[in-house]
């Protein structure tokens, strides 16, 4: 990657000590002199810069490099201190919240997981939210103030400029700024509200080097259904930053008129699902594994679902990873309904890849094989299709991916774009 470097003034050093900085953060340490080479400046004028990053206190001079086998005097080496700061990214669904701290290399030093009960207001949420910030900081040994930036994604339709969630069906006690204004308040850094699939598509090219091509779709699948769209190399928003609310496709209102006598109008649907998801999400897959366990009198696999309660969902998932004939019967129900709506994503966007996330990733390799056979017929050549590398973390790691961003935009005035080359994460 080219460096940016300049002459003259102000301007000249703050440029530079960007140039320096992004190149020292890809690196364990460098010599001074390798450095000064690798951007292009004079010993001198890299001695003065890092200078000045030592006293912000996010560079470090080290010991000489004796076990150099150049001749003359030893290095002088450097690095950059990825534990001068840390980072927040959490991630919030009606099924539990997550949360993740990152020093400022983007490893990530402290993880959480807390389960949510059935319809939490939003004030509870809120409170158990604190509560797991509060865990995980303490577990890497940190405390708020160490924070320099928080990222969080919920599900609904954000307006990030605003810091407001504009609506949010599967949790409406968090409609508007309860979110962002009580995270302000408790961690007193910067707080970023983002919706969830985006901040997850962001996450899975940020991981895994293989998803950062130009054109990719992750779709969200759970409870409810949502796509984070890459064209160009760019998250792709729309006009009002609700681009890939799947969940809202009508594609069976024909096929499902016959169940709107039975409690399941077409225009009244449960927890405020859209009618796509209202076929395909968690519920629908219950509803489909009881099904074919009544058909098949499977009383053990009933019980199981019974006795799991407000979990049922999750224990379907997890009946389908055991083999059971009437999960699987259910998730081939719903990838045949599924299979339909990646067609007209396909037809209007034509993705090279399509990768599948959330709760349904669980399922691997027998949730693939079924969407792919019943796109088979389909009459236009379908996108590969790969679940999700990191599944229901994807969300937390796309927060963290942005709080460094803004930390690198605000706090080291590195541009946007860099980020790939200047800083490769760990987990």
């Amino acid at each position: 990657m080219e460096q940016l470097v300049a002459a003259g003034t102000q301007f000249m050093r703050e440029v530079n000590s960007a140039a320096i900085l992004r190149r020292l953060r890809a690196e364990t340490s460098m010599s001074v002199s390798a450095l000064a080479k690798s951007v292009g400046l004079s010993r001198q004028a890299v001695t003065r810069a890092l200078n000045a990053l030592v006293e912000e206190g996010i560079a470090e001079f080290g010991p000489l490099d004796r076990d150099s086998s150049r001749a003359g005097r030893p290095a002088q080496l450097v690095r950059f201190r990825a534990e001068a700061g840390h980072v927040l990214g959490l991630s919030i669904s009606p099924q539990d919240l997550r949360v993740a701290v990152a020093d400022l290399a983007g490893t990530v030093t402290a993880t959480g997981a807390t389960q949510l009960g059935a319809a939490p207001g939003g004030e509870q949420v809120v409170e158990t939210l604190l509560s797991a910030v509060d865990r995980a900081l303490s577990s890497a040994g940190l405390a708020a103030g160490d924070l320099w930036f928080a990222s969080v994604g919920t599900p609904g339709i954000v307006d990030p400029a605003a810091g407001i969630i504009k609506l949010i069906p599967s949790m409406p006690g968090l409609t508007g700024d309860i979110l962002p204004r009580r995270l302000r308040e408790a961690l007193g850094c910067p707080i970023y509200l983002d919706n969830d699939v985006k901040l997850a598509t962001q996450g899975e090219r940020w991981r895994d080097a293989e998803r950062r091509g130009d054109s990719l779709v992750m779709l969200h699948w759970g409870e409810r259904v949502g796509a984070g769209i890459v064209l160009n190399g760019e998250l792709y928003r729309g006009a009002s930053n609700d681009a890939g609310d799947v969940g809202f496709l009508d594609l069976f209102a024909d096929l499902f008129a016959d169940r709107a006598g039975a409690g399941h109008s077409e225009s009244r649907h449960p927890q405020g699902l859209g009618p796509f998801e209202d076929r395909v999400g968690g519920a629908e897959i219950v509803r489909q594994a009881t099904a074919a366990a009544e058909r098949a009198g499977d009383d053990t696999f009933l019980a199981r679902i019974e006795a799991a309660g407000d979990r049922a969902f999750e224990a379907v998932l997890d009946a389908v990873a055991d083999g059971s004939p009437a999960a699987l019967e259910a998730i081939d129900v719903v990838a045949r309904r599924f299979a339909k709506g990646i067609a007209v994503i396909r037809a209007i966007l034509n993705p090279r890849l399509v990768v599948i996330g959330g709760p349904l990733a669980r399922c691997g390799e027998r949730l693939l094989a079924a969407l792919r056979r019943h796109l088979s017929g389909e009459p236009l050549d379908q996108p590969a299709l790969e679940v999700s590398a990191l599944q229901e973390d994807a969300v937390v790691h796309g927060a963290l991916l942005h709080s460094l961003d803004e930390i690198e935009r605000t706090r080291f005035g590195l541009v946007r774009g860099g980020r790939h080359e200047g800083r490769q994460p760990t987990r």
